[in-house]
């Protein structure tokens, strides 16, 4: 890492700094303050950012080897520990430290239990948002992006494919974007395995859980994947993961890009997918243990701002039982 702003001696100390988070973010104590401190961290300089995503790097490049240490470490550090007199954990922090860092620990970081707070490529982010809240971005004067809550965005090369572009990465979450017939370039977004690409369109652009939806509201988009390209248009959705890119599907766009105008429409939706889209707007979880309720249509309009009528109004339809606990988590059975 280089930058011709700080010197050597800032740049050792601004790495530590970045494993120091990666550690406080491992340590089973993190919170959603931290993720925020952790932002704010960042924001300071490029360096900032840049040493925080190669103590990242780091952390992938080491999973491997960490994951082994993890699955043999019990039988296999049981003599050595105990003719050293030293523990295997606080060896593990030490070590990374040095270069290294423990496996079952990071797990965490990259798959935060009930995702209660962002992972390390989330926080590693250019833009991000937080629960419940959404940002506008102009990223020039004719292309601009809206993040929806829970959603992490980094800028790419302008040349990383075969034509020059305006090229964004979605990590996690959900975004709307808009170019027009005047845009000098087009706007590239990259999400998991694949990338769509617009001149003149509105769209809008979820990556979530592994799988990818693209829905275009207006104009036309190509969709390329590693193992089909489709062409998108208006009124038209696509979903893709790793393995496969489905058909071209007729949506109800108007209840796709809702979430702009303040709020959650559902048409008979599964209470299953309900529960699972609120959650992405309201701190902690509501987790629900009755499949055949999860089955049951929905037909509601919520407004974003107010989520905190969603289970009460769950009871009031359905007769459910409700059980609360610390941090937001609310149990339906």
């Amino acid at each position: 890492m280089t930058d011709p702003n700080h010197s050597s001696a800032e740049i050792e100390a601004l790495k530590h700094e970045a494993q120091r988070w990666v550690l406080r973010l491992t340590s089973g104590e993190a919170t959603e303050a931290d993720a925020v401190a952790l932002n704010r961290w960042r924001l300071t300089s490029v360096a900032h950012r840049q040493a925080f995503a190669e103590a990242n790097l780091l952390w992938t490049k080491l999973q491997p080897a960490t994951a082994i240490s993890a699955r043999d470490g019990p039988a296999a550090t049981t003599s050595s520990s105990q003719d050293s007199g030293r523990h295997p954990a606080h060896l593990g922090r030490r070590a990374f430290l040095g270069g290294a860092i423990a496996a079952a620990a990071a797990y965490t970081v990259v798959r935060p239990p009930f995702e209660l707070w962002p992972s390390l490529a989330e926080l590693s982010a250019d833009y991000r948002t937080g629960i419940g809240q959404q940002r506008q971005i102009p990223l020039t004067g004719d292309i601009w992006l809206k993040l929806n809550t829970r959603t992490s965005v980094s800028a790419l090369s302008s040349r990383g494919g075969t034509v020059d572009a305006e090229r964004i990465e979605l990590i996690s979450g959900e975004l709307a974007a808009a170019t027009n017939n005047l845009s000098a370039k087009p706007l590239v977004v990259v999400a998991g395995e694949g990338q769509t690409t617009a001149t003149h369109a509105r769209f809008n652009v979820r990556h979530d859980g592994g799988t990818v939806c693209v829905t275009c509201l207006d104009g036309e988009l190509e969709i390329k994947h590693p193992h089909r390209s489709s062409a998108l248009r208006s009124g038209q959705q696509v979903a893709y993961n790793t393995q496969s890119m489905g058909d071209a599907v007729n949506v109800d766009t108007d209840a796709v890009s809702a979430w702009e105008r303040g709020l959650l429409v559902f048409r008979n939706d599964p209470l299953a997918r309900v529960i699972e889209e609120v959650n992405r707007y309201r701190s902690g979880k509501i987790v629900l243990m009755n499949e055949a309720l999860g089955r049951r249509p929905v037909l509601a309009t919520f407004r974003i701002d107010r989520m905190d009528e969603v289970v009460p109004r769950l009871q009031a339809v359905f007769g459910v039982k409700i059980q609360t606990f610390p941090g937001g988590i609310v149990v339906v059975i």
